[in-house]
């Protein structure tokens, strides 16, 4: 082979490595599915719900994904607690609690703030709280997470909850839920989190 095919082949290799390199290894995957509704039937591990845009979604319920919510008070949270609280930036330009959850330990993440779709200007808040101050509004919590910082005052209507390991025999017919559920290639959808009513409390997030 000639001098000059050499150098062109060899050329090609070291333009064409570079351009493998930056090819993607997997696209990201898409985030959780949300669906709020009451359930239509169970038929074995297939969860149907209708929900309240109108349509009716199957799901499949993964192992330990279905937990009730059980009611605290505000004594129960103190500094350390990692909480996930459902708010509504009020006209002031605060965050206003609408229900508020205790978990038993922050999530992998180190909790992260960000928009959440029960209506306009609503926010998801998972953080570890901070310093709790008394306002006329209520308690205010100041809270951190990863990355950042949040403060969001909790009226004395919020919810105080805490979510606790169910089972399959709570989804009866009727009963509201909140499903989070992750997406499958094939478009399926199987639990991520079904938090179920019970004795009244339905799930307000």
């Amino acid at each position: 082979m000639r001098p000059r095919s050499l150098f062109i082949i060899a050329l090609l290799g070291l333009i064409a490595v570079p351009a493998l390199a930056q090819a993607p290894s997997s696209p990201n995957p898409p985030p959780p599915v949300r669906i709020r509704g009451t359930v239509d039937k169970l038929d074995g591990d297939t969860l149907t719900v209708k929900a309240k845009d109108g349509t009716t979604q199957s799901i499949t319920v993964a192992d330990k994904s279905v937990q009730y919510l059980q009611k605290k008070s505000l004594s129960d949270i103190k500094a350390g607690d990692f909480l996930a609280s459902t708010g509504m930036k009020g006209t002031d330009g605060k965050i206003h609690a609408i229900e508020v959850r205790i978990f038993p330990k922050a999530t992998p993440d180190g909790g992260r703030q960000f928009a959440w779709d029960l209506g306009p200007d609503s926010v998801m808040t998972n953080a570890t709280v901070g310093q709790v101050t008394q306002t006329p509004d209520g308690p205010l919590v100041h809270v951190t997470f990863t990355g950042g910082e949040s403060e969001y005052t909790i009226g004395p209507d919020v919810p105080i909850l805490a979510g606790v390991d169910g089972d399959k025999s709570l989804l009866e017919p009727g009963k509201a839920v909140f499903v989070i559920a992750r997406k499958g290639d094939d478009g399926k959808l199987t639990s991520l989190r079904i938090y179920v009513e019970k004795d009244g409390i339905k799930p307000p997030m």
